[in-house]
């Protein structure tokens, strides 16, 4: 059921309403109602946005995971890749006898990222806070940063 009005006093506006709405629900029920295969034989439901940070000492990962509590993400390093997998389970908060719309994603998600030679695998750290999981990864010590100083030749 549509809770927005249908404009037809415009042909012309009507007709490119009825084409977005065509074109909405192609792509709605074509393109994100198929089950994409990962690797492993696993659904992704979903992919987390991330922001990635690199600093002097270290590359920061942080996903956007809200609703996904913290013993329902995995994290693993295998063959230089680092991959975070989790799932959000839907929580039925009302019941009512119709629903308009379900927009929130649940599910299963995987994100994965070849690491750099220079992160040091070993010492990856993770934390979760607010619906945001942060991955740090720290460099190696010959991949940091140093100041060299500038000697002054002797005349």
């Amino acid at each position: 059921m549509s809770i927005l009005p249908r404009i037809t006093r415009d042909p012309a506006l009507a007709d490119f309403v009825g084409l977005s709405n065509r074109l909405s629900r192609l792509l709605n029920d074509g393109l994100l109602g198929a089950e994409w295969q990962s690797p492993d034989g696993a659904t992704t439901a979903w992919v987390p946005p991330v922001d990635i940070f690199e600093e002097d000492h270290a590359i920061r990962i942080m996903a956007e995971i809200p609703g996904v509590r913290p013993e329902d993400v995995k994290l693993t390093v295998e063959n230089n890749v680092l991959t975070i997998q989790g799932s959000k389970q839907q929580v039925a908060q009302e019941r009512t006898d119709r629903v308009h719309r379900y927009e929130r994603t649940y599910g299963a998600f995987e994100r994965s990222f070849t690491l750099p030679t220079t992160v040091d695998a070993n010492n990856i750290q993770a934390s979760y806070e607010n619906g945001v999981l942060t991955v740090t990864l720290p460099k190696v010590e010959k991949a940091k940063p140093r100041q060299i100083e500038v000697q002054v030749a002797a005349k």
